[in-house]
């Protein structure tokens, strides 16, 4: 028994010693690189990014007020466009709800539409109007996975390590936000290993969680699975093509369907 003890033991050394020399900024960087502009741009390198993404999501959001607990789960995808010299990419995604109900949120960087097929009804909402009125959101995970620590402090999470070792870390925003007070993300110890071990991006999707808590306490965790990336997902899959006999709501003020 013992033999069989020191042999396993033997084989997990070298992921418990790389893990042990891993600092913060390692972790950082193993997540936010892979988004980085021009790193999305080199393509076919070692230093080659993430530029879309699909899978499994599991959702489960928790409202204090109420003490409820509503959970979800579908299909996403993601595009990230980078245009020009800009360090900010056009994101586009589709989130397509089964459980509880099926729904479909869909944007193309521009639009965003919010398909809810039981009450055969679509909002449409202009996301550059959202964005220019709320300025001060630091709600760059969407749009900004590779300026992480330029939106938020980034710090170690209490525990900082999940069950199977993968990282914890928590996000604050540098500037008050109303829609964010704090962002958890668990990052995939392989990306971060490959990234400090052998300078590479991209042969990991980083991203394992990200729990997402507001001011007022209400807390949404997201759980991704399956997750295969640089498909080469084009523009059109991003658009929305209204059924027939559904009916367009348009919404108005500050909130423009956020």
């Amino acid at each position: 028994m013992k033999k069989y003890f020191l042999l396993l033991l033997l084989l997990l050394l070298p992921g418990l010693c790389g893990a042990a020399n891993i600092s913060l900024n390692d972790v950082a960087d193993a997540l936010q690189n892979p988004f980085k502009a021009d790193v999305v741009k080199a393509r076919g390198t070692n230093k080659s990014g993430i530029f879309d993404f699909q899978g499994d999501f599991f959702q489960q959001s928790q409202i204090a007020a109420i003490e409820r607990t509503q959970r979800g789960r579908g299909y996403v995808s993601f595009r990230f466009d980078y245009r020009g010299e800009s360090s900010v990419p056009l994101a586009m995604f589709r989130w397509e709800y089964q459980e509880p109900t099926r729904q479909e949120v869909v944007s193309n960087s521009q639009t965003m539409w919010v398909y809810l097929p039981e009450n055969r009804q679509v909002i449409i909402s202009d996301i550059r109007q959202v964005t220019q009125q709320r300025s001060d959101n630091p709600m760059t995970f969407l749009t900004g996975l590779g300026n992480l620590s330029r939106d938020f402090s980034v710090r170690w999470a209490l525990p900082d390590h999940d069950q199977d070792g993968n990282f914890v870390l928590e996000l604050k925003p540098r500037r008050v936000s109303s829609l964010i007070r704090s962002l958890q993300i668990v990052v995939d110890r392989r990306a971060v290993i490959d990234f400090v071990e052998n300078d590479q991006v991209g042969n990991h999707f980083p991203i394992l969680a990200t729990t997402v808590v507001d001011p007022a306490d209400n807390s949404t965790t997201i759980e991704f699975s399956n997750v295969a990336f640089n498909r080469g997902l084009s523009a059109q899959f991003f658009e929305f093509i209204r059924p027939a006999g559904v009916e367009v709501v348009r919404p108005t003020g500050s909130e423009m369907g956020f």
